[in-house]
């Protein structure tokens, strides 16, 4: 297990490492007005939910509640199996100075120390803070079925014995055009574009279960691994599972790859043409290398090393990326300590964290037009992490959607969060949702 830096941060994981804990049986509730006013939206504040209350069982139930080999078990101690193949990735401190002090810490690196930068591209939500959270062995990332819930670069750090990979969670690859006409934040359409500058591996990710969108890769990804052709790429067909004809996977291959893998031709010939109705659209942005015609024609990427097919949600299917990603680290320093899972803040992870179930448990609009606010962030008498965030909603429609009846969905919401966060953060979590009319 990868072990934090002395001080203070690995105090952190010391006092989280003393107790284990399991969600209880009820989780309390907390009501500022009376469930009558909740129905009729009286109040433009209505504060919902202490979620995620937890006991302290013994120390036998370790295992079943987190799995053998988790880090809860090399806190207290429990024995590891000598055969494990994976390691457990290392928690995120609940201190904000903790998580800092732990990033500008020196790297622990090994003599032989190698590394890794990749970057993750697709487009909208095919999968990619799914697959990263997987590699990573703990969800740091917001995954959601609605499409930006990657608003933001964010960057996961996997460090097993001599080597350490940088994973590069870019926002889905959108035109210009998409980002103006949504009037969406410039990061998502520069990010990906400025990950690639230190790239050291791209990986190509393509939903295969979306029939829409599967047939050719995106014309931002082709103009993005165009403008970056010196970079290795390696393509993974991802949600497999959910195929119910595993021969369009061979038609796939052989479109998304020009019938081309690691320079040799593929065996099978290219069964599939696209629709006629489908179209590779031109990119609206002005690239410094205007692509030629051919680029602009293309639907696939002839020059990827390998390829990959598997479902992001199995641990599986991920150990096999992930031990490819470990041995293509090249020999040089490490960027980060051992200990350092996510540059993200622990303000930042809970934030995302709570816009992932706005944006899975609200419609349509709605939870984008929710703004965030915490007022408290603190540790509580028994080391509980106690947070109070303000949910500011434009309408009072809004407010009502938000509540749900006799504030079941804020509580609901609330409750998720809480278990989220415990996993990232090994602690305690006590978490207070206030919805408040924006005023």
């Amino acid at each position: 297990m990868a072990m934090a830096a002395p001080g203070r941060c690995g105090a952190g994981l010391v006092r989280a490492g003393l107790g284990v804990w399991q969600l209880g049986p009820h989780a309390l509730r907390e009501w500022v007005a009376p469930p009558r006013s909740l129905s009729g939206c009286q109040r433009r504040c209505v504060s919902c939910v202490r979620a995620a209350t937890f006991s302290s069982p013994g120390l036998a139930s370790v295992s079943r509640q987190y799995g053998q080999g988790s880090a809860m078990d090399h806190f207290v101690g429990v024995s590891q199996p000598e055969s494990s193949l994976t390691s457990c990735a290392p928690a995120v401190s609940m201190y904000r100075d903790e998580q800092n002090l732990l990033l500008r810490h020196p790297p622990d690196m090994p003599e032989n120390s190698r590394v890794l930068r990749v970057v993750l591209l697709g487009a909208p939500n095919a999968g990619k803070s799914t697959l990263s959270n997987q590699l990573l062995g703990r969800k740091v990332f917001p995954v959601s079925k609605k499409v930006h819930t990657t608003r933001c670069q964010a960057l996961g750090v996997i460090t097993e014995k001599e080597s350490q990979v940088i994973l590069l969670d870019t926002p889905g690859i959108i035109s210009p055009v998409k980002q103006k006409r949504h009037h969406l934040e410039l990061s998502l359409l520069e990010d990906p574009w400025k990950s690639m500058e230190s790239a050291d591996l791209v990986i190509v990710l393509v939903d295969v279960s979306d029939k829409w969108t599967r047939n050719q890769l995106s014309s931002q990804v082709l103009q993005c691994l165009t403008h970056f052709s010196h970079v290795p790429s390696i393509l993974v067909l991802n949600k497999v599972d959910c195929l119910k004809q595993k021969s369009v996977l061979l038609e796939l291959t052989a479109a998304l790859t020009e019938g081309v893998v690691n320079g040799k031709k593929l065996n099978r010939r290219q069964a599939f043409r696209p629709h006629p109705d489908i179209h590779c659209p031109r990119s609206a942005a002005k690239d410094l290398n205007t692509q030629s015609e051919e680029n602009a024609r293309r639907i696939g990427w002839p020059h990827f090393q390998e390829i990959f097919m598997l479902s992001a949600l199995s641990q599986e299917d991920v150990k096999t990326l992930k031990q490819y990603l470990l041995a293509q680290a090249q020999p040089g320093p490490w960027v980060f300590h051992s200990g350092v899972l996510t540059s993200q803040t622990p303000e930042e992870i809970c934030a995302n964290i709570i816009r992932e179930k706005l944006l899975e448990y609200l419609p349509q609009e709605v939870p984008y037009n929710v703004q965030q606010k915490t007022v408290v962030w603190e540790e509580g008498p028994s080391g509980e992490l106690k947070i109070h965030q303000n949910l500011l909603v434009p309408k009072e429609s809004h407010v009502k959607i938000l509540i749900g009846q006799k504030g079941y969905l804020i509580s609901q919401i609330a409750q998720e969060v809480g278990r989220d966060l415990m996993d990232i953060f090994l602690c305690d979590v006590q978490i207070h949702l206030s919805v408040k009319l924006l005023k």
